[in-house]
C-alpha cells in the first residue's frame, strides 16, 4: 500500500512538473532536465523492483532511490556553486555524479533492457580507457573528474539534447496521447478505419494500416502499437483468410510506419529537432510525402497479396455503423485538429501547441457520452502518462552517455573521416553503411534512442557529403523506425507473432520482406529533394509521382502480383522498371514507365489467350 501511494505520488510530481513548466516555463537548462531525469529514475525503481533478493532486493532498491533523490537534490542545491568552480570538482562533486551515472545504468537496465546499457558501458569503458584502443580511434583516456563534469554537470551528457526533449515537449505530447487515447481516441481510430475500409478486398488489413498509423504516430513505439491495435486487427485479418504470420508482419509494418507519421511522429520528431536545431514544424511538413509513400507502398502490399490469395473483407453486419462512427471521430479529432493548426498555422511552440491540445481533448472528453471524463478519470491519466514516460526519459538520459563520450573523445569525427573516404568515391556506398549501422543499433533499441546514437556518429560525414541536415536526420531515423521489423532481432515483429500465433521468426521475415519497398523511400529523399518539399510545385509533383510508381512496381515484386500471379522474370524486369522510375532523371522515367506497360501489356495478352482458350474449351 506504501509503494502505491509513493507511485501515485512521483507520477503525479513527474506530470505535474511537465505541466507546470509548460505553462509557466523551463528551469535553466540541467536543473529542468536534472530534475525530469532523477524523478524518472526514482519512479522506476518503484514501479520495476529487483525481481529476485526478497528483503535484500527490497533494501537493495530503497538504497537506489534514495540516493538517485539524494543526487538530484544535491544538483539542484549546488548548481549556482558548481557553474562558478567547473573543472574543480569536490568530493561531492564525484560522489553524488558518480552515483548518478551508476543508477542511471541499471534503471536503463531495467526499462529498456541490456541492449542500451551495454552500449552505454562500452562507451564509458572507451571514456576511460581510450589510450587501449590502436590506431586513429585510440585517445589518452580521461579521468572520473572530467567525465563526472561532462555527464553530470553539463548540458553535453545525461542531461544533453536527447534529455531536453523528453524532459520538455516529449512528456506534453505523451500526457497529449494519452488523453487523446483514454477519451477513446484509439478505438474510434480502429472503428472509422473498420467502418469505411473493411468490406473491401482485404479489408481488415488496410484497417490494421490505416489505425496502426494514427495511433503509432499518437504513441511511438512500434511494440507498444502493435499490442494496442494488433489485438483488434490480428484476429480480424485471421478471421477473413489471412495466414497468421501475414497478419503478424502486415500490423508489425503498419505500426513501425506509425513512427513516421506528421504531425506527431511518435515523439521522435521532437527529438530530431532538439539535435538537430531545426524547427519542429519544418520537420514534420517535409516529413509528409514520405510518410505517404510509405503508407501507399503499405497499401499496396497488403491489397496484392488480398488479391493474391482471393481473400474478401468483412461481412456488412461486422462492421461499425459509418454515421455513429463519423460523428464520434469529428469529435475526437478536433484536438489533433487543434494541434496541427497551432503547430503550422500560427506558429506557436511545441509545448504550447501541446497544451492547447489538452486543453481541447479534455473539452471533447467532457462532452463525449463514451468516454466522458471527470476528475478521477484525469488523475489516472495524468498517472499513467508518468509511467509512459519511464522508458523513452531513461533511454534519453543513458543514451546522453553514449553522446557525451562520443562528443568529448571526437570519436564522432573520425568516424566521419572514414564515411566520407568511402563517400568521396560512392555516396550510395555511404548510405548502405549508415542504413546497416542504424538498422543494427536499433535491433536492440527502441527507435528514438537508436536514433539519438547513430546520428551523432553518422550524420556529420553526410553533412560533408553534402547532404542537407533535414535530410540526413530523417535517413537515419527512418532506418531507426525500420529496425524493429529487420531480422534477426524484429521485436515488433515478434510481439505480433505472440497475438498472431505464428512462429516469431516467420513472421519476421514476411514483415521485413513486405517492407522492402518501403526501404527505398530514405534513400528517394537524399537524392530527390523534392520529397522533402524542397523545390518548385512542378518538380515537387514529378518526384512524387515517379517514386510513387516505382513503390508500387516493388510492392508487385515483393507480393508477386499483379493483375495475375507474377513468375520470375517478369517479377526481375518489373524490378528493373521500378529502379529507373526512381532514379532523378527524365528520361529513366520514361524508361521505368515503358518497361513496366511492356510486362502489363504482357500480362493482359496472355491472361486474355488463357481465357479464351478456357471459354473455347468448354465449348
Amino acid at each position: 500500500m506504501v509503494r502505491h501511494y509513493t507511485i501515485f505520488i512521483f507520477a503525479m510530481l513527474i506530470s505535474g512538473f511537465s505541466l507546470y513548466t509548460g505553462i509557466f516555463g523551463s528551469l535553466t537548462p540541467v536543473l529542468q532536465r536534472g530534475f525530469h531525469v532523477t524523478l524518472i529514475i526514482a519512479l522506476i525503481f518503484l514501479v520495476h523492483p529487483m525481481k529476485r533478493g526478497g528483503v535484500f532486493g527490497q533494501i537493495v532498491d530503497l538504497i537506489l532511490f534514495a540516493a538517485i533523490i539524494a543526487s538530484g537534490l544535491y544538483l539542484y542545491e549546488a548548481y549556482q556553486t558548481i557553474n562558478q568552480r567547473i573543472g574543480y570538482l569536490t568530493i561531492w562533486d564525484r560522489l553524488f555524479g558518480s552515483a548518478f551515472i551508476v543508477i542511471l545504468l541499471e534503471a536503463c537496465r531495467r526499462v529498456v533492457g541490456w541492449p542500451l546499457t551495454i552500449i552505454a558501458l562500452v562507451f564509458l569503458g572507451y571514456g576511460f580507457f581510450g589510450y587501449v584502443v590502436p590506431g586513429s580511434f585510440g585517445h589518452g583516456g580521461y579521468g572520473l573528474d572530467r567525465i563526472v563534469t561532462t555527464m553530470f554537470l553539463t548540458t553535453e551528457g545525461i542531461f544533453g539534447p536527447a534529455a531536453a526533449a523528453a524532459a520538455t515537449f516529449v512528456a506534453i505530447f505523451i500526457i497529449f496521447g494519452t488523453f487523446l487515447e483514454k477519451t477513446g481516441g484509439s478505438q474510434i481510430f480502429i472503428d472509422l478505419a473498420t467502418a469505411i475500409g473493411g468490406r473491401r478486398r482485404g479489408g481488415p488489413a488496410k484497417v490494421a494500416v490505416f489505425a496502426s498509423a494514427l495511433t503509432g504516430s499518437i504513441n511511438g513505439s512500434p511494440v507498444a502499437n502493435v499490442t494496442t491495435t494488433g489485438i483488434f486487427t490480428i484476429p480480424l485479418m485471421k478471421r477473413v483468410g489471412y495466414k497468421p504470420h501475414v497478419s503478424g508482419a502486415i500490423e508489425s509494418v503498419a505500426s513501425c510506419g506509425g513512427s513516421v507519421l506528421p504531425p506527431v511522429m511518435g515523439v521522435g520528431a521532437f527529438v530530431m529537432s532538439e539535435m538537430a536545431g531545426i524547427a519542429y514544424a519544418d520537420i514534420v511538413i517535409a516529413a509528409i510525402l514520405p510518410a505517404i509513400l510509405y503508407f501507399v507502398s503499405i497499401f499496396f502490399v497488403v491489397d496484392f497479396e488480398a488479391a493474391k490469395r482471393q481473400l474478401k473483407g468483412l461481412n456488412k453486419e461486422d462492421l461499425p455503423d459509418l454515421k455513429k462512427t463519423l460523428k464520434a471521430s469529428l469529435l475526437l479529432l478536433i484536438p489533433l485538429v487543434v494541434l496541427v493548426y497551432f503547430l503550422v498555422f500560427a506558429k506557436v511552440s511545441v509545448t504550447r501547441s501541446a497544451l492547447f491540445a489538452i486543453g481541447a481533448t479534455i473539452v471533447v472528453g467532457y462532452f463525449n457520452p463514451i468516454e466522458r471524463l471527470n476528475f478521477r478519470k484525469i488523475i489516472e491519466i495524468l498517472e499513467v502518462s508518468a509511467k509512459r514516460m519511464l522508458l523513452v526519459s531513461v533511454a534519453c538520459a543513458a543514451a546522453g552517455l553514449v553522446v557525451g563520450i562520443i562528443t568529448l573523445s571526437g570519436v564522432g569525427l573520425k568516424l566521419s573521416g572514414v564515411l566520407m573516404t568511402l563517400g568521396e568515391n560512392s555516396l550510395l556506398l555511404s548510405l548502405g553503411l549508415v542504413m546497416l549501422g542504424t538498422l543494427v543499433i536499433g535491433m536492440g533499441l527502441p527507435p528514438t534512442p537508436a536514433y539519438i546514437v547513430f546520428s551523432v556518429l553518422s550524420v556529420p560525414a553526410l553533412l560533408e557529403l553534402g547532404v542537407s541536415a533535414l535530410a540526413a536526420h530523417l535517413f537515419v531515423f527512418y532506418f531507426a523506425s525500420f529496425a524493429p521489423i529487420t531480422p534477426p532481432v524484429s521485436l515488433a515483429a515478434y510481439t505480433a507473432a505472440g497475438i498472431a500465433g505464428s512462429k516469431p521468426m516467420g513472421t519476421g521475415m514476411t514483415a521485413f520482406l513486405f517492407s522492402l519497398p518501403a526501404f527505398m523511400i530514405p534513400f528517394l529523399f537524399i537524392y530527390e529533394p523534392g520529397l522533402l518539399l524542397d523545390g518548385d510545385i512542378q518538380s515537387i509533383a514529378t518526384t512524387f509521382i515517379t517514386s510513387a510508381l516505382g513503390i508500387v512496381a516493388f510492392a508487385t515484386v515483393t507480393v508477386g502480383w499483379f493483375i495475375s500471379n507474377l513468375n520470375l522474370w517478369q517479377r526481375g524486369v518489373i524490378a528493373i522498371g521500378a529502379f529507373t522510375l526512381i532514379i532523378p532523371d527524365g528520361t529513366t522515367d520514361l524508361i521505368g514507365v515503358a518497361v513496366i506497360a511492356a510486362v502489363l501489356i504482357q500480362i493482359l495478352v496472355l491472361r486474355r489467350k488463357v481465357s479464351s482458350e478456357s471459354v473455347n474449351g468448354h465449348a
